[in-house]
């Protein structure tokens, strides 16, 4: 049992040192996303190292220690999408209805065929608007039923698992679907007007992940998220981005991105609202996002039910108030930082 705790300790510590390695490639990256799993093994090969295996040993010992150290790190970058912790999306006080958005994002799956368990999630939960991932022509035929309700579209319907179908009941202007940094993946940006006549900019996107079958780097997914920000910075409207971002809310890239773009994360204060893997809940990591510049007060959000995809659907309901900006802000980035960000987007 000795050699077999040592060993998974091990493990837990090089899997999480390997982030500090700040190269794209999918080893380093993917050791991002399982935060919460390697803070849980840890505390186990504590629990056994400090009860159940010769303490007068020392090796045990330096483990012991070690293994102490590295939850300590763990729930420290676990803290701020926990309760404990301060919103950065504060929540409303007062009810602006004309000024309030309802989003639905779903990862639907490309080979999943459970189209109505899809439409009864969106009739269910009744967005002013739907983002949809992963659709070809066969889910834009079978979910055609949403053109009735929802009477604005963007349509981009894909047999390569990065189609996207976007519905709203609010008007859509100055739309366009760009490929911003592969020629096979789009991202849709839109202007949405909202009951109230505000105007606000939406950035739809799903970059590739930094996985072996699809992508063995992250140099594409980042550079993406980071011309979006460089977007959302510069906008003079309000700002919502959403989408499978292929990226966890705790990823040294995600707050890059946010620093870059100024904008902020409702789940933190509130939880992880993990989105994947619907199907291994030992597996599950927050992949889908809402970001929002500060403008934006936070109302309400929940994962939905599973309708045979690898994803949870995400719902967020917010409300823009002028005057949101006063107190509350985003992330600052540092030299750094913005030399880091102009060298993943290829512009130092």
């Amino acid at each position: 049992m000795k050699m077999t705790v040592l060993l998974l300790s091990s493990l837990l510590l090089v899997i999480t040192l390997l982030p500090f390695v700040k190269k794209e490639y999918w080893v380093f990256r993917v050791c991002d996303y399982p935060r919460l799993q390697k803070l849980v093994l840890n505390v186990v090969c504590i629990v056994f190292l400090a009860f159940y295996v010769p303490q007068k040993d020392v090796t045990v010992m330096l483990f012991l220690g070690l293994m102490l150290i590295n939850a300590t790190y763990l729930f420290y970058l676990i803290i701020p999408f926990t309760k404990i912790s301060n919103y950065q999306v504060l929540d409303i006080k007062d009810e602006i209805p004309e000024n309030g958005i309802k989003l639905m994002m779903a990862n639907v799956l490309q080979d999943n065929r459970n189209y109505q368990g899809c439409l009864n999630e969106i009739e269910r939960v009744e967005p002013n608007l739907v983002l949809l991932l992963e659709t070809d022509l066969v889910w834009e035929q079978n979910v055609k039923i949403l053109d009735k309700k929802f009477p604005f579209q963007v349509k981009v319907p894909l047999d390569n698992k990065y189609g996207m179908l976007l519905y709203s009941e609010f008007e859509l202007t100055n739309t366009s679907v760009h490929y911003m940094v592969e020629a096979d993946i789009p991202s849709i940006h839109t202007q949405v007007v909202l009951p109230s006549g505000q105007m606000i900019q939406l950035y739809a996107v799903h970059p590739t992940p930094p996985v072996p079958n699809e992508n063995p780097s992250s140099a594409e997914r980042d550079k993406e998220l980071l011309l979006v920000a460089d977007l959302a910075v510069k906008s003079k409207l309000p700002v919502l981005v959403i989408g499978d971002l292929n990226d966890v809310a705790w990823s040294y890239t995600t707050e890059l991105f946010l620093k870059m773009s100024g904008l902020l994360d409702p789940r933190r204060g509130r939880g992880f609202f993990n989105s994947f893997h619907a199907h291994y809940p030992f597996l599950r990591f927050p992949l889908d996002h809402a970001f929002v510049s500060v403008d934006w007060k936070f109302k309400k959000m929940i994962r939905l039910r599973n309708f045979d995809s690898d994803h949870f659907p995400i719902f967020i309901s917010l409300q823009f108030e002028k005057q949101a900006h006063l107190e509350q802000e985003g992330m600052k980035p540092d030299a750094a930082d913005v030399e880091e960000a102009n060298e993943k987007k290829g512009t130092s």
